[in-house]
């Protein structure tokens, strides 16, 4: 199932400037989603990290990749209409620099799910090359 960003809308709260997913390619309700991020010059962040040396901040990767997350979580009948917080961040790690031009492929695996609690694993990649892994935990509200 491919969600374009009106439909990604339908299913997260967040619009601009902190909408950071533009479509989702892969979405199992519960399980899993893989969405894609296109980093372009345009964005402000740009304006200040870094004048010159253009580097999207690792705290707006790990974004997206909650984002992608609860997609996968919203999308559960019982989510539906609900919204996804962050609960946690663990063993974060960046490995590649991202810049304008690049495509994130951020790819979340829930793991587990109980009550209104939500872990995953994710990861995004550039091209093919790991850019950021973590694992997340969301809070249904």
């Amino acid at each position: 199932m491919v969600l374009d960003v009106t439909e990604i809308q339908k299913i997260i709260p967040h619009r601009y400037p902190m909408l950071l997913i533009d479509r989702v390619e892969e979405l199992e309700a519960g399980k899993r989603a893989v969405a894609i991020r296109n980093v372009t010059a345009h964005e402000q962040v740009f304006n200040g990290h870094f004048p010159g040396n253009p580097v999207l901040p690792g705290v707006l990767i790990v974004e997206a990749m909650a984002q992608t997350g609860a997609v996968a979580l919203l999308s559960m009948d019982e989510f539906k209409g609900k919204t996804a917080y962050f609960g946690g961040i663990k063993e974060a790690k960046f490995r590649k620099v991202v810049r304008p031009g690049d495509t994130l492929r951020i790819e979340v695996t829930l793991e587990k799910i109980r009550n209104n609690v939500g872990l995953g694993k994710a990861i995004a990649t550039v091209a093919g090359k790991k850019a950021c892994t973590a694992e997340l935990t969301f809070m249904i509200g």
